[in-house]
């Protein structure tokens, strides 16, 4: 029972500690799918408010749209900065648009994954992933010199989260990175750190987020977390205002109410007439699926599927029970005396130790067990104090080679059974003889 316990106990210390790291992860770790992260109107630790007024007063007009259309509307117009805190809630199509914004505006996408990166035409790959966030120089932990300005006046920052590859420009160990695969000025930042309310006074964050936001006369702060329908096709409209020609200047946003004749295909021409199922309003989740073109496919369904601490988890868990195996799997040293639950036989008792040496192959571990127990019975024999040479009292008293003697007592060294057996007899007739000789006397 207490060999079970010394296996049971550590495991369960560590599933505790594993739980307890998790949850505290879990509630601590702001989720961009929330209505109040990096929210221009939210003053909590997680919204943006302060990101807000930072700006403003820096002269820069900010206006907080919640519909990806309004906010590419405006994007189109050019001299803008567009805000994308959570490019997850956009969908596909409306990255696809990005495309469409002209060089004089500025795109910001803070800690996109794969798909959304891939989606948006960016030829920038989402690579590996810290646990937390970490404030480093502009030039760390990267071979080539940040080349981005806002970086470099921000110096450090708490940047370094999510890293990312690509021909750009690289600041933060790779947790800044300018893409330039469309006509507009494209960043991307692994991290939320430098815009949230609690983080924006800690280093160079607020420079860095007003460098990266402020560039522009107008700031466009896309506040849309959740997922939004598909986009209202239509071929240009002349009379309509300057914006994309895919996009309705007055579409009704979130909801999707225009009939299956007033939704053209996206090449523009008319689709076949008919209500079906995937026409009318069905907005959440089944406007994505519904949507004209697939969302891109993830390389890894498996590993994105959970969080990146749960993967944390099953490592340290998996570590736990390797050190458990090796810390029980060592040798302990020598059998340990415990009382026996019967009364056993005194030869019975060396038989069976003899063959557990045996099978153990301790032939030199059972040679230092006789020589103990023949050292111990010669210095009692010859009433010597502790210290004392064991090997000159014992020749001294036979009047034999002490050489020998010491051979006998300590040098030799057994290797197998047939040399145990000797050193047995060697010992056995040594202490014979000094026994016998003081009998004798």
């Amino acid at each position: 029972m207490k060999r079970r316990y010394r296996i049971v106990i550590p495991v369960v210390i560590a599933l505790v500690l594993l739980l307890t790291t998790g949850v505290t992860y879990a509630i601590e770790e702001p989720d961009p799918a929330a209505a109040d992260y990096l929210s221009p109107a939210v003053t909590s630790a997680v919204g943006g408010s302060a990101l807000d007024r930072a700006l403003r007063a820096t002269g820069v007009d900010v206006r907080h749209l919640t519909r990806t259309s309004d906010a590419l509307v405006e994007a189109y117009r050019g001299n803008a900065t567009l805000f994308i805190p959570a490019p997850e809630a956009i969908h596909p199509e409306y990255l696809r648009m990005l495309d469409l914004l002209p060089p004089t505006t500025r795109i910001v996408l803070v800690a996109p994954a794969g798909p959304t990166l891939r989606a948006a035409g960016l030829g920038i790959t989402a690579q590996s992933r810290r646990w937390t966030t970490k404030a480093v120089p502009p030039d760390a932990e990267q071979a080539a010199p940040c080349r981005i300005d806002e970086a470099r006046v921000a110096g450090t920052a708490a940047a370094l989260r999510q890293r990312y590859a690509g021909t750009g420009p690289a600041c933060y160990g790779h947790g800044l990175i300018r893409a330039h695969d469309l006509a507009a000025e494209t960043y991307v930042i692994g991290a939320g750190d430098p815009f949230r309310n609690d983080r924006i006074r800690e280093h160079g964050n607020e420079r860095l987020a007003v460098g990266l936001l402020g560039t522009r006369g107008r700031m466009i702060w896309l506040d849309r977390h959740r997922l939004e329908p598909p986009p209202l096709y239509a071929s240009a409209r002349p009379e309509g205002p300057d914006a994309p020609p895919s996009l309705y200047p007055d579409a009704p946003g979130d909801s999707d109410t225009t009939g299956p004749d007033e939704r053209p295909a996206p090449d523009g021409s008319p689709r076949p007439g008919g209500a079906g199922p995937d026409d009318g309003d069905s907005g959440g989740a089944g406007d994505d699926q519904r949507a004209d073109g697939p969302a891109p496919p993830d390389d890894h369904p498996v590993l994105d599927a959970f969080p990146p601490w749960f993967w944390a988890m099953l490592v340290l868990l998996a570590t736990a029970a390797l050190a458990t195996a090796l810390w029980r799997a060592r040798r302990l040293g020598p059998p340990v005396v415990e009382p026996l639950p019967v009364q056993v036989r005194a030869h019975e008792t060396v038989l069976g130790r003899g063959r557990l040496y045996r099978r153990a192959r301790a032939a030199p571990h059972s040679a230092e067990i006789l020589r103990e127990a023949a050292r111990r019975r010669l210095a009692h024999r010859l009433r010597l104090a502790p210290g004392a040479d064991l090997s000159a009292a014992v020749a001294a008293h036979l009047r034999s080679d002490e050489r020998e003697v010491r051979r006998v007592l300590y040098d030799f060294q057994v290797t197998d059974d047939g040399e145990l057996v000797w050193l047995a007899r060697a010992l056995h007739g040594l202490t014979t003889a000094v026994t016998h000789e003081g009998d004798d006397r």
